[in-house]
């Protein structure tokens, strides 16, 4: 008995549902690598990080050559968030559909756990992208040599003033924003039928303003036969 009260609601919760959950990607899947969209994914994660770590590193050793007294010379702080996002937002654009953008460990990792891609892909995503990265950087040190040596190639370290506990809560709280924006951006509840709802909320409160203010203006306070009359009443007419 209970054994079917389980299956008329799990049927129950299907059919209220209005997307598709994708399979959990397999443990073990041999047969992508004979793919060569497979391989392309690889080196769309390579490229990718490649150019984000070359810019963004090259950013970062220009806002630190940036002194204090010429402080309209560089591109601040600001500038370094703008490579940052910038480059994230453009190469995920461009990848998503090759390799779904990851461009980061951390995010591979992420997915993988999610069960969204399987070992191999993490494995080898995970790779493809500390290759890209080392060879982005070492790009910016074959252009920058000098100031890459002197400043310390525009790496990372914990601030005077912060413990390592603190840095590494930081970069935990950081690094779970980052994953969970991309787990919630890929739920497939957001292909749902009903995703195309929210024009009501945009449409509604419109419509709802123009007809309040077409009420108030011209029945109201007569505005449109105030403007009758004295269209009427002008003698060049």
């Amino acid at each position: 008995m209970s054994k079917e009260v389980s299956r008329e609601s799990e049927q129950q919760h299907h059919q209220h549902k209005d997307y598709t959950d994708p399979p959990p990607a397999p443990l073990l899947d041999l047969g992508e690598l004979r793919l060569w969209s497979f391989y392309r994914a690889l080196i769309a994660e390579f490229i990718a990080t490649l150019l984000f770590l070359y810019v963004t590193v090259a950013t970062v050793i220009g806002y630190k050559k940036q002194s204090a007294a010429d402080s309209c010379g560089g591109v601040g702080l600001l500038g370094v968030a703008w490579a940052f996002g910038g480059m994230i937002f453009i190469l995920v654009y461009c990848t998503a559909g090759i390799s779904g953008g990851h461009i980061n460990p951390a995010v591979t990792f992420g997915l993988f756990l999610a069960r969204r891609v399987t070992p191999v892909r993490a494995a080898l995503y995970i790779v493809a992208q500390c290759l890209g990265a080392i060879c982005g950087v070492g790009i910016v040190k074959g252009i920058m040599k000098h100031s890459y040596n002197s400043l310390g190639g525009g790496a990372n370290e914990v601030a005077a003033g912060y413990s390592r506990g603190t840095a590494l809560g930081a970069e935990i709280i950081g690094t779970f924003v980052l994953v969970y924006t991309v787990l919630s951006a890929t739920d497939p509840k957001r292909n749902a039928r009903d995703s195309h709802v929210p024009w009501i909320f945009w449409v509604g409160p419109f419509a709802g303003a123009l007809a309040a203010a077409a009420y108030h203006q011209y029945i109201l306070r007569a505005a449109a036969i105030k403007a009758l009359g004295s269209f009427r009443s002008n003698p060049a007419n």
